[in-house]
Formats: structure tokens, sequence, C-alpha cells
């Protein structure tokens, strides 16, 4: 008989080779061949203790064999202890069948598991427990049911279509930018907005906010980009500081993390700086959404299109787990940027780019935001009334927006009380951690406290522990 490497897996539920060499199986035909395989297949862990066996029909069908031989290697197998059988249950692995291995293999000591701390206040990470789970399935269901064809193919570097049209309606609306669908490129997130930037497009020293993420940074060194601080102050980064520099990266509705916003003076003037060098501003609009204290200020691409470049995601609004975001690009450097992110790279997935555009469109996007936005503001708001009840000295700084405050602490107390913190069993991040390595000036003592990240029953605990680790004195 010839080789058979037969693939039963529609009816087993899991691929399944089965070898039907006689010379492998011993004498005796297609039966004794049958018998081999499937005992060798029990025996070294392929078919696992408990697994259901396909019907006779199905197993004969696909090896194309007769459904007696089939029903003989099963009485077989159950007669020497392999399989059991049973009425209305079908023909499974015996449980007491272990793999060969088993005999000779040391068990190995599971992992001590390593305590999480009870409480989350770390910033940059939105309720996971509020994602709208039944608005998203319905978009996916819409978006799936009416995509074309040409949707599952190769697809397009620059994104959907569908997507980047919604995209330009509402960032025109709510968000003030001015463009067209080909002039976006989605994205996986803002990290990798800049993995495509540098150094394909953007070459260069590049400023940045005295205070950001480090890992923003280190992204950026890893690419050979050296970065130049800022100095940042209530009013956002001091852009009179701007050099030799063709590029500079800023967060200008929300400084990421100190939270003010880039005043409108500044604001014009890193614009006439990018105009009078040729250059280009990097604008990180990471939670342009959610300003609670009047209406968000509008992007600084609006502007001038052709000397800046919109980066956002839906990694505040909706979840990180999407890795969706854009790049509003001037329009000399979308061939660069698709050049960069090449003909098969890892793109965002197709459905959640197809879904994201009827989350949008459906209006669901516009009434998560404002939902999230009135949870985020109760959140802020409870958070200063704990502080005003148990640490009244302790100053809340920056705009009411984002996902996070900062509260200023005693000179020389940041250390001690994220010490204290940690005994409370309290996850959180001091300001001292977002300060670049090169920054001059004085570096104030605080907390980055992010109010987001608790499910809504744990917030309350949370600021208790919080308020515990302050120092007494504040």
């Amino acid at each position: 008989m010839a080789e058979s490497w037969v693939n039963s897996a529609e009816a087993v539920g899991a691929d399944l080779l089965l070898d039907l060499r006689p010379g492998l199986s011993g004498p005796g035909g297609r039966r004794a061949a049958l018998i081999g395989a499937l005992r060798e297949a029990v025996r070294g862990g392929r078919l696992a203790p408990g697994t259901r066996l396909p019907p006779y029909r199905s197993l004969a069908a696909d090896l194309g064999v007769a459904r007696n031989t089939v029903a003989d290697a099963y009485a077989e197998l159950v007669a020497e202890g392999w399989l059991t059988a049973r009425q209305g249950s079908g023909t499974r692995v015996a449980e007491r069948a272990k793999p060969l291995g088993d005999r000779t293999r040391v068990p190995r000591k599971a992992p001590a598991r390593t305590r999480g701390p009870r409480h989350d206040l770390r910033q940059g990470t939105p309720d996971a427990s509020s994602f709208p789970r039944a608005a998203w399935l319905a978009s996916y269901r819409r978006a799936l049911r009416t995509a074309p064809n040409e949707a599952f193919g190769p697809g397009d570097p620059a994104g959907r279509t569908e997507l980047r049209e919604a995209l330009t309606e509402y960032l025109a609306r709510t968000r003030g930018v001015r463009t067209e669908p080909g002039r976006i490129v989605i994205c996986s997130g803002f990290a990798h907005a800049l993995r495509l930037l540098f150094p394909a497009v953007l070459r260069g020293p590049l400023a940045v906010e005295s205070y950001g993420l480090p890992f923003h940074r280190s992204l950026l060194s890893a690419a050979g980009v050296r970065t130049v601080p800022l100095p940042v102050d209530e009013d956002g980064a001091r852009v009179d500081g701007l050099g030799a520099e063709r590029a500079v990266l800023l967060t200008p509705a929300h400084q990421f993390p100190t939270g003010g916003p880039l005043h409108p003076g500044r604001r014009a003037a890193v614009v006439d700086w990018a105009r009078s060098r040729a250059g280009v501003v990097l604008e990180d609009d990471y939670d342009g959404e959610f300003r609670y204290d009047r209406r968000p200020v509008g992007a600084l691409q609006g502007l001038d299109p052709e000397r800046v470049v919109h980066i956002g995601s839906v990694s505040k609004s909706l979840s990180p787990a999407l890795r969706l975001g854009w790049m509003v690009l001037p329009e000399r450097h979308v061939d660069g940027v698709l050049a960069a992110k090449g003909e098969r790279e890892a793109w965002a997935g197709v459905l959640d780019q197809l879904t994201l555009a009827d989350f949008v469109v459906s209006g669901s996007y516009d009434r998560h935001v404002r939902r999230m936005r009135q949870r985020y503001r109760a959140r802020r708001d409870r958070l200063v009334a704990a502080l005003a009840a148990h640490a009244p000295r302790v100053e809340v700084t920056g705009v009411a927006a984002g996902l996070h405050a900062v509260l200023r602490l005693p000179p020389g107390s940041e250390r001690s009380v994220l010490k204290a913190a940690e005994w409370q069993g309290l996850a959180l991040d001091g300001l001292a951690g977002f300060r670049h390595p090169e920054a001059a000036g004085p570096a104030p003592d605080g907390l980055v406290v992010g109010y987001a990240t608790p499910a809504e029953h744990a917030y309350g605990a949370a600021l208790e522990a919080l308020c515990a680790a302050l120092p007494e004195s504040a």
C-alpha cells in the first residue's frame, strides 16, 4: 500500500496526521496499519486522554477505507485499553492512556506566582471594563456582512479606504484637522508611527519635551535619533528653545505628563519655526478628546497641514489592545511613509479597521467618548475631593483633562511616597521617571496618578491607599 498521511481534522476537531504505511505499523494490511497509527498517536501524546475520535463513517471516508476496517480497529484498541466506547458518547482516548514520554519526564515545579499590586493607579491605560463590547460587536457584524470581497486580499499599505474616509470627517469635526483620505496612513499606534517616520522620512536630531514617555525616547534612540529636551512649564513646551533641529515632537493639547496645554502664542511660534526652517512638527494627540473644564482645544495641525504630522490612536479612547492608530501627513511625506511601511508589513487587521470605520460612522464612537468623558471627569473630581479631605497641601496641577493627574509633593518626598505606596499595595508612577536625562533646571517632586485604570468598583479603595501613602505633613 502506498504512503498515506491523512488529515482527519474535520471529524476530530483538530489536525491529526495518521501514517498508514504498513512498514511502520507491522504486517496485516489496512486494519493493522490503522491500529498501529492510532496506537502511536495515543502513545506519543498527539491524541490526549479524553479526546473524542471521529465516527466510523467520517474516518473511513477520510482514509479511503471500509467502515468495517475502522470499526474493527476501534474495537481492538478498546479491548487493549487504549480507547473507551460508550453509547451516546462515542469513542474516546482512555483517560489512563498517558503518553509514553510521561513515564520518564520529571514533573516541573510550577513557577511561584508573584503577587501583583492590590491597587493600580498607573497612567496610560483606560478602564478595560468599560470597553463597549456590545456596540463593537454590532459594528463588527455589520462590517463583516458588508465588506467587499477584495477586503480579504493583500490590502493597501495606507489602510482601508472606509476607515480613512471616516477619520477624515471625524477628525475635522472633533479636532479641527484639515486633511483628506489620501493623506491618512493607518498604523498600529503611536510607537509604530515613530518607527515609520524615523529615519526613513525624518532625519537629524529631534527636539522633545523635557517630560515624556521614556519608551518613546528609547525607541528613537534605537533608531539612531538623538533627542534634545525643551523645558516645560505651565504653558507647555518652551518652543523658543528650538535650535538647529528640523523636527520637534509635542503634546500640545495636554502636555504629557505635566498636564498643561501649549499656549496659543507658542502654537503659532512653533508653526512659524517649522515654516522658516522647512521643518516639521510631530503632534501626539494622545488624549485630545478628554477635556473636562471646557471644550477640547483644536489640533495644532489645523494651523498648517503641510508642517504638522498629526498622530492619534484609540489606545486611550477605546483600548490599547486594538492596536489602531493613524497619521495625518503633509502631502510630501505620504510616499515616504508608505515606502517605509512596505508591501507586506504587519499592518493593523483589516477587520478591525472596518469595524472602527463603522463604529465611527454609526455614531457609536462619539457616544462612547461622551460616556467615558463623564466617567473620567467624575473620577478626577473624586481624586481632588479625596486629596482636599486627607492631604490638603498636595496640589493637583495641569488642566482637567486626559486620564491622569499630576500631584506636586513636598521637595525630596517623591521616593519615600512611592515606597509607602508599595507598602500599601499600590502601583504608582513618580514624576521623575518621565524626565529626560539631559533636562536642565529644577526637578520637582510629584506623582502621576492614572485615575482611569481601575475598574469602577476598585477605584475607592485605590484612592484610600493613595491617601494613606502621602506624607502626613502634606
